[in-house]
């Protein structure tokens, strides 16, 4: 308790007394090593122990958990089979058509074109027992895959220089693979679509009274984009036939599958000129939109 004495007030010898201290200026290197209190940033070595056994067996834990949950995952998962497929899948059913050549990855402004198109299908890495000789009449057996016979792309073979030294190139579409696709063919010519090219409806017509069983085939057509384009890209023929045959499908990742390619011959056009092309793949269960190149491709062809 307080007394005051003559207007000051005075503390009895038994009340505790408090000194503020002022704090002890900060020191990096007697943070990282204190030889007063023998301590190594802060921590004892008792005190470091203690924690690196910690976090040794936190993270420890921690790998094992996400090692056992990755197993686990990927038990669930086969190589050859996605686990989810069409409307389920990131990809869909509406398949992309694609072309070669392109240009060089390395060097996108590059004009110059690789060709990188099957060879000898025997020889390709794993490609062997598993080769069927398919017809439409003779689809491939289980596990088994359909030959594709590069001769019959004559005068597009690596042989002929793929025609581009004679400046009537050849250009290669492929349709992009959708796990268990199955087409659904126009093999009806009273309901071929309205924008179906006339040149491809008569062929659909003629195939439908001579060969009928050769219908199962997804069609491609390849035209100029433009009213110029049309007018330029001058004549136009297919190899080995104008579509992929219906045997090669559905796509199951068999070992050795090579996807069917169609040889776009383009004979006598303009030079000079650039010209845009539009090709289509035609199915009814192929959808187009050239805005979204959907069902079709755009690429640009000029002789110089």
């Amino acid at each position: 308790m307080s007394k005051v004495h003559g207007g000051f007030p005075q503390m009895e010898m038994d009340e505790p007394f408090y000194v503020r201290r002022r704090p002890e200026p900060f020191s990096l290197w007697q943070f990282l090593y204190n030889s007063d209190k023998g301590t190594v940033m802060g921590r004892s070595g008792k005190s470091w122990v203690k924690i690196g056994i910690f976090y040794t067996v936190f993270y420890g834990v921690l790998a094992a958990l996400v090692a056992i949950c990755m197993w686990v995952f990927f038990q669930t998962l086969d190589p050859r089979i996605p686990k989810w497929k069409m409307n389920k899948s990131l990809i869909g059913t509406n398949p992309g058509l694609g072309f070669r050549p392109l240009p060089p990855e390395e060097n996108v402004e590059s004009t110059l074109i690789w060709y990188k198109v099957y060879k000898t299908p025997g020889l390709t890495p794993g490609r062997g027992q598993n080769i069927y000789n398919c017809d439409y009449q003779r689809p491939p057996p289980p596990g088994q895959v359909c030959d594709v016979e590069i001769k019959s792309w004559t005068p597009c073979t690596q042989e002929n220089n793929y025609n581009y030294h004679k400046s009537s190139p050849c250009v290669f579409l492929k349709l992009n693979k959708i796990y268990g696709w199955i087409p659904e063919y126009y093999n009806d010519s009273h309901y071929l679509p309205d924008g179906m090219p006339q040149q491809l409806k008569d062929l659909v017509r003629e195939e439908e009274v001579k060969t009928p069983h050769t219908l199962n085939t997804i069609w491609v057509s390849c035209e100029g984009e433009n009213p110029a384009d049309i007018e330029n890209v001058g004549p136009v023929r297919y190899y080995p036939r104008q579509g992929f045959p219906g045997y090669f499908y559905p796509y199951e990742n068999s070992e050795g599958y090579l996807s069917p390619l169609v040889a776009v011959h383009f004979v006598r056009p303009v030079r000079g000129i650039i010209i845009n092309i539009e090709c289509k793949a035609w199915a009814k269960n192929i959808h187009h939109d050239r805005k979204e190149r959907i069902g079709s491709v755009h690429f640009e062809l000029m002789i110089d």
